[in-house]
């Protein structure tokens, strides 16, 4: 009998030349703040702000990116979006 599998895809972000080090905080930092900006300029609609959202998912430890949305809603934010 045949069974089914399922497909996993796995995706890291590529080398960005800003970030050459081995430490991705800045990156993780700087995608998530780029997302943030992109979809307040853009709209949450647009399409190509998912990437850095893609980015950002893919470094940062699920703890920090539940920070740091807290203290945008709560205006607390250090940086500006």
């Amino acid at each position: 009998m045949a069974t089914e599998t399922e497909t996993i895809e796995f995706w890291t972000p590529p080398f960005d030349a800003r970030f050459p080090n081995a430490n991705q905080t800045r990156n993780c930092w700087q995608n998530y703040v780029d997302f943030h900006r992109c979809q307040k300029i853009k709209g949450e609609d647009y399409a190509p702000c998912e990437y850095f959202k893609k980015v950002y998912k893919s470094l940062c430890p699920n703890e920090w990116i539940s920070r740091w949305d807290d203290q945008r809603e709560k205006g607390a934010f250090p940086a500006r979006i």
